[in-house]
């Protein structure tokens, strides 16, 4: 691997210094946006919005018991507490881990986002998959992106229905994915952010007849038992069904191919603040996708 190469061509073990030198404090996010115990859905959807993440720590008592992210949400529609949406007994890592490990955690796992904590668990920050590639930005790694790419691509129509579109992000396990036209040319990419924005909350009212009687009562005739009606309000997350994937996708991407470097990769990422790249050819055709996940390996392997 080529770090930090002069322009004579000279390797230089600057960069591996650094990699090893950095701390998860060194890069981490202090000032996190965090849900608390007891919560609500509708609250968790206002952060993601409104901070423009895709996940937060969920705290009891300023300890970390659980992660809430979009994914919870689209695939529970219906559950509005927190308690039952987040993800329990969350990994964390400490203050003062390396930040190699909390990459090798971060691909291993193949999670986004590990909250920071001290020695007695109290919540000291959040470093996410795309901190450590801002991190990588720097690190001039100008090994070409090709072994790195991400061996599967799923691609979607640009006319697929935007409930489609969630679900088979959903059954694929992918948070992004570029988007073809009928003449498969790469028109744009959606990723679950974008799902999720387009997402509305549904509210509604049912009713349920409850019978006073029961059969066991022999006082009570079958057409003459007293019936007591109960109003109750459901809320869920829907998605309209009148939007195909062409109606909430980015259109103007940022592509690279597959000779990019890694460092000139995760400087568009960090600069766009993207965490996915479609992998064109010279004629801008899909070749696949870089995730910022697999920008993660150069770091792990360095020694």
């Amino acid at each position: 691997m080529n770090l930090n190469c002069h322009k004579d061509g000279k390797e230089t073990t600057k960069g591996v210094k650094m990699v090893q030198n950095l701390k998860v404090e060194d890069a981490m996010v202090k000032n996190v946006a965090s849900a608390t115990l007891p919560g609500s859905r509708d609250e968790v959807l206002a952060i993601l919005k409104d901070k423009k993440v895709s996940g937060v720590p969920v705290l009891k008592d300023n300890k970390v018991v659980g992660i809430v992210s979009r994914t919870n949400i689209l695939k529970n529609p219906e559950e509005e507490q927190l308690a039952l949406l987040m993800s329990r007994n969350p990994i964390t890592i400490h203050v003062g881990e390396s930040l190699k490990e909390a990459a090798r955690i971060l691909y291993e796992k193949n999670i986004r986002r590990l909250p920071v904590v001290s020695d007695g668990g109290k919540l000291e920050g959040l470093i996410t998959t795309a901190d450590i590639i801002g991190t990588i930005a720097d690190l001039n790694i100008e090994t070409p992106i090709q072994q790195y790419l991400s061996p599967n691509v799923y691609a979607l129509w640009s006319e697929t229905p935007l409930p489609v579109v969630s679900l088979l992000m959903d059954l694929s396990d992918v948070k992004a994915c570029p988007i073809v036209d009928a003449g498969l040319n790469l028109v744009g990419i959606i990723s679950d952010r974008d799902v999720v924005g387009a997402s509305i909350i549904e509210d509604r009212v049912e009713k349920s007849d409850m019978s006073a009687g029961n059969d066991d009562d022999n006082w009570t005739w079958e057409s003459m038992r007293d019936t007591m009606s109960i109003y109750y309000s459901v809320s869920r997350v829907r998605l309209p069904a009148d939007k195909v994937a062409k109606d909430i996708m980015i259109s103007n991407m940022i592509t690279a191919t597959s000779l990019a470097s890694v460092d000139s990769c995760a400087k568009k990422m960090k600069r766009n603040k993207i965490d996915q790249i479609p992998i064109i050819d010279a004629t801008g055709k899909l070749q696949g996708m870089l995730r910022d996940r697999d920008l993660l390996l150069p770091l792990i392997e360095v020694e």
